[in-house]
């Protein structure tokens, strides 16, 4: 691997915020909001919170009361991020439970620049559907594709927590452009399984961001909730990732925190030049990809 050169290239420095939430929402916002602050005194550009931070994680069942919880955007919550970015002055991505009208909701993350403009959402494409997680139930999927935002920090893409399991994803994201790809997540063990295939479950989580991280020559970076809702044992390690695969920090698997790491941007053009994966692409020969199955 090259060593890329370090004077005067520009560094951003990158928070992922890890919380454990309780059943107050207003106490959850301002526990978020506080380590904003600290990641900002901190040093950090950017900074991004776990998915649905506002609440405890509201899909390990199906439940109508549920619906609500969520909040249109702008709303309460999206005018807290947003005077949040602009005070402490960071790039900041916040995953809400978006009511877009009557009878339509998403997972939508925010994107606000480092002086508070809003700079655009991105709904969750990929809405999964297991024991604990029943997001069909109250989320329709994205309909703005994978969308990447300019932001005084550089530019970056959001997925969020399911997103991250399909390598086709953050390849349309690198495709439009991006530096790095965050994720807004919520993802642990179910008790009864934990011991048998909890620890093959985190490796296979991180041996994903690190492809996307490897295979697309960015930066990945992903914000995870901490601690026991219901059946869920949220297992934490926010990870952030250089384009190399490297692990560039981890947060542990029960502690809140804030998880940061200096990202060297030109790190992203040094990968992707010495290991070309974007220009060897047949781009000639993929057309079976847009198939659910080639039968």
């Amino acid at each position: 691997m090259p060593a890329e050169p370090s004077s005067g290239v520009p560094v951003t420095e990158v928070a992922m915020i890890q919380m454990a939430c309780g059943a107050r929402r207003d106490d959850n916002v301002a526990l978020a909001l506080q380590y904003i602050g600290r990641a900002a005194a901190a040093g950090a550009n950017i900074v991004c919170l776990q998915e649905l931070f506002a609440t405890v994680y509201p899909c390990q069942s199906e439940d109508h009361s549920r619906f609500a919880w969520a909040e249109s955007i702008p709303g309460p919550t999206y005018d807290s991020l947003q005077r949040a970015a602009a005070r402490h002055g960071v790039v900041l991505v916040g995953s809400l439970f978006e009511r877009r009208a009557p009878g339509l909701y998403h997972n939508t993350a925010v994107v606000f620049d480092a002086d508070g403009q809003y700079l655009g959402c991105y709904r969750k494409m990929h809405v999964p559907d297991d024991p604990c997680y029943y997001e069909k139930f109250y989320f329709t999927p994205g309909d703005l594709g994978f969308r990447c935002f300019d932001t005084r920090c550089g530019r970056i893409a959001v997925g969020i927590c399911w997103d991250q399991w399909f390598p086709e994803a953050a390849r349309a994201m690198t495709l439009a452009g991006a530096e790095a790809i965050l994720y807004p997540t919520a993802i642990g063990w179910v008790a009864d399984e934990k011991d048998a295939y909890g620890q093959s479950q985190y490796e296979a989580w991180e041996t994903m961001l690190r492809s996307h991280a490897i295979a697309n020559g960015v930066f990945v970076g992903a914000a995870n909730r901490v601690g026991t809702e219901g059946a869920l044992e949220f297992w934490g390690g926010s990870v952030l990732i250089d384009p190399y695969g490297t692990i560039l920090r981890r947060g542990t698997h029960a502690e809140p925190g804030i998880v940061t790491a200096g990202c060297r941007r030109a790190l992203v053009d040094t990968a992707r030049t010495h290991w070309p994966f974007l220009r060897d692409r047949r781009i000639d020969a993929y057309q079976d990809l847009a198939r659910r199955w080639q039968d």
